[in-house]
């Protein structure tokens, strides 16, 4: 870095401090996550539980925008506009933006899924189903909640056995060639990616509208991993694991409160070269306002054969992938994701702490550059 950029990069960093200094507790009515082309400001993010001791960490870290922790696994007190109301408020009295909440459809296999009946296709619960998430929606829109994340996945995240990387860090792994399909099917029985669409598309028609009529960003993770289309795993095909399939996504229902969580990790894993590929995924995606999170994380390989690290160790350059972000007029959130597990480091919280560092320097430098 010359001496020009490196000064600007030192006022960037102390205009940051500042405004943090300056932060004060507002109702949380941020602007859409994108933009003017070219003019984004991606903020540092997170996904953490919400309690007293996390928050305060979180703010002194210089983390001011979050999504929560999942409130509960189905529609009870915590999805009232009172129990919602009173996280904000919580999340709130530490200079923090409660940005969104995630809904009670994880990445969990579907064995373990809150709401198993949505992807299970079975008809009436999953109407039930749908009309309880439509109802926390609603909520979380009376509660001044702009977004929500959400999956649509029946697997879970599959992974092989892990390795090891850096200092003996232990890494989350895909190797498809090693993978052991048993037993060779799910609870959900075969799932082609014919009938995988119409289960998606039928909940989609129900809930967007929903989406739309109250203002609330749906952010949709993709399949993770990415599997061999025509062949999937244990029988089912994982129909929002490749690009395709995320553009036909995105195309269902044409809303502006109609996108995705872009785990920029899973994405990665799709590719067969990530470090040359991800860059113009991005700008598809978030040219079009399709963006609404980014879990920022990076892996070495690429499709069906990949190992999780640390963001600065990597395939992708982080700090063009965050330009790209900018350069399509992101505004949303940049979060740490998948971190490798450090020994002595409880929790992944070092492994974490390090991301928002990471992230917030890359931050610093792209807002320094105009």
């Amino acid at each position: 870095m010359d001496r020009r950029a490196f000064l600007s990069a030192g006022v960037a960093a102390a205009q940051l401090q500042a405004n943090a200094a300056e932060w004060k507790p507002v109702p949380p009515t941020p602007d859409h996550p994108v933009g003017k082309k070219g003019k984004g400001k991606p903020k540092l993010g997170t996904q953490h539980i919400s309690d007293e001791p996390t928050l305060k960490v979180l703010s002194g870290l210089g983390v001011h925008n979050i999504c929560s922790g999942l409130p509960s696994r189905t529609l009870d007190a915590n999805w009232s506009v009172e129990g919602l109301n009173k996280l904000r408020e919580r999340v709130e009295s530490h200079g923090i933006r409660l940005e969104m909440v995630p809904l009670p459809l994880s990445s969990s296999p579907i064995a373990r899924a809150e709401y198993p009946d949505i992807l299970m296709g079975r008809s009436p619960q999953r109407d039930k189903a749908i009309d309880d998430i439509c109802q926390m929606i609603r909520n979380c829109a009376k509660a001044g909640i702009p977004a929500v994340k959400y999956n649509m996945s029946i697997l879970g995240v599959v992974r092989t056995e892990a390795t090891k990387g850096r200092g003996g860090a232990t890494l989350s792994t895909f190797k498809y060639a090693d993978g052991k399909q048993d037993p060779p099917l799910t609870e959900a029985g075969p799932v082609p990616a014919d009938v995988y669409w119409e289960r998606i598309t039928y909940f989609l028609n129900k809930v967007i509208p929903v989406a739309n009529e109250e203002k609330i960003r749906m952010a949709c993770h993709p399949h993770d991993p990415g599997m061999p289309q025509g062949k999937g795993w244990r029988g089912v095909e994982t129909v929002l694991g490749n690009v395709e399939g995320l553009k036909r996504f995105v195309s269902i229902q044409e809303s502006p409160f109609h996108g995705l969580n872009f785990c920029q990790g899973t994405v990665s894993e799709m590719l067969a070269k990530p470090g040359k590929e991800i860059y113009d995924v991005i700008r598809y995606f978030g040219s079009r306002g399709k963006i609404f999170n980014v879990h920022f994380r990076n892996i070495k390989g690429g499709f069906l054969d990949f190992q999780e690290v640390l963001p600065d160790e990597g395939d992708v350059n982080m700090l063009q992938a965050a330009r790209v972000y900018k350069e399509v007029g992101y505004n949303g959130m940049l979060m740490p994701d998948h971190v490798p597990k450090i020994e002595g480091d409880t929790g992944g919280r070092q492994a974490f702490a390090f991301g928002y560092g990471y992230i917030r320097a890359i931050l610093q430098v792209i807002q320094s550059e105009g």
